[in-house]
């Protein structure tokens, strides 16, 4: 392959801090099943900033909320939540149950089922972040799942969670909030306290602690995926407009320091003129002090001479979100498959699924593309089988049972299986 680095990142992995890490987040974890309440709610005032009598945003708390937030704003998320939706629902018509009779007397099928209980973290940080809840929440509703918690540390402005990401979780369908966050939320969702039940999933994006007590809570309880900074790939030719790409590389850049935006061109002419206008708008921005040092610290751009060799480069890096700004992008979509949601044509900004388009935007990161997709309505439902076998069929079927059964040295099930010949 001829693919000459342009730019690449210069961070490097401290391996200390990912120990101690580890280690701190087993101790909450610990702390939270040994000691339920009183643990959650020391951990709260401690990291959170929380003081209360209870976690669990009530009625009137979330009439509030909608009392305290700009009507635009709310009806932006109603517009949003009707996209998710939309697209939710289509997708569950495409799971369906199946029941068919292989041979006479053997009949095998499947049940689509929904999770009982789910959870969603929804970030806090320095704004909230409502599209997180409906990206966790919709989903889950749409497939049925009957309780679904939300959980979001509390702003610390006004010592709850912030009136946008209530409203949104409320809008979405959650029919339980808790004001709390961190490594010790998740604890709590995945091992239950005195005043909180545990959920059978927890889904949503968060900060390093919250990835690693996932990490550590999965088995426990499911998890959409371990997740990590936000990425973004972009393969580029001549015709795409270089503007739009650097505005898109400094979307992602601005989220996290250690975001990570890539660009592959064909094109160096078109390389220049993004690198110029990634300085020009660095220059605008009111987040460049974060975009700045994700791009200078985790950014990178290749040159290529063919863009069948991008998309080699691009299976390998396996992004999050992956971009074509090239002309006649269809011919090269059947050869894309590690991706967590795809961008096709200059107007398919990441930006638009992030909030609106439709589809979902928790999605995977650091190669996890390879193996899953992204949160949809599938994550909250199980495809279970079962077999209907009448006396013809066990007769058809135990021999071959019989035998396997006495290979293994299984002696009960031969004997269960020659019972029915």
């Amino acid at each position: 392959m001829s693919i000459k680095p342009i730019k690449k990142p210069n961070h490097t992995i401290d391996y200390v801090d990912d120990i101690k890490l580890r280690e701190g987040v087993s101790d909450i974890l610990s702390e939270i099943q040994n000691k339920g309440d009183t643990a959650l709610f020391n951990f709260c005032e401690k990291y959170d900033g929380f003081k209360g009598d209870s976690l669990k945003i009530t009625k009137n708390e979330i009439k509030s909320a909608y009392k305290n937030l700009d009507p635009k704003v709310i009806q932006a998320i109603k517009n949003a939540a009707r996209r998710i939706e939309q697209f939710a629902l289509i997708q569950k018509e495409a799971i369906l149950p199946k029941e068919v009779e292989l041979s006479p007397g053997i009949t095998l099928g499947h049940n689509i089922l929904p999770i009982s209980s789910s959870a969603s973290y929804v970030p806090g940080g320095r704004y909230p972040l409502p599209s997180s809840a409906l990206m966790s929440i919709i989903p889950a509703r749409v497939a049925g799942v009957e309780r679904i918690v939300a959980c979001s540390p509390p702003d610390g402005s006004i010592g709850t969670i912030n009136p946008a990401t209530v409203v949104a979780m409320d809008i979405a369908g959650a029919t339980e909030i808790y004001c709390m966050g961190g490594a010790h939320a998740i604890g709590a969702l995945a091992f239950g306290t005195q005043s909180i039940t545990p959920a059978d999933i927890i889904v949503g994006p968060g900060n390093q602690w919250v990835t690693e007590a996932k990490r550590q809570v999965s088995g426990d309880v499911g998890i959409d995926f371990i997740a990590g900074p936000s990425e973004v790939l972009v393969i580029a030719d001549d015709t795409a407009d270089p503007k739009f790409i650097a505005a898109d590389l400094l979307a992602q850049s601005e989220h996290d320091p250690q975001a990570r935006g890539i660009l592959i061109s064909t094109d160096d002419k078109l390389v220049q003129n993004v690198t110029g206008y990634l300085e020009e708008f660095l220059c605008q921005l009111q987040t460049a002090a974060i975009a700045r040092k994700a791009w200078e610290g985790n950014g990178e751009i290749y040159l290529v001479d063919h863009v069948s060799e991008a998309v080699e480069l691009s299976n390998e890096i396996a992004p999050e979100h992956l971009e074509l700004h090239i002309s006649n992008p269809e011919t090269i979509i059947p050869k894309l498959n590690n991706y967590g949601s795809l961008f096709i044509g200059n107007w398919a900004a990441e930006v638009l699924g992030d909030y609106v388009s439709g589809t979902n935007h928790i999605l995977p990161t650091i190669r996890a593309a390879r193996y899953t997709g992204g949160v949809w309505v599938g994550t909250f439902l199980k495809v279970v089988s079962y077999q209907k076998i009448t006396q013809e069929g066990a007769r058809e079927l135990a021999p071959v049972a019989s035998k396997l059964a006495e290979l293994e040295g299984l002696y009960a099930h031969k004997l269960a299986a020659d019972l029915r010949r």
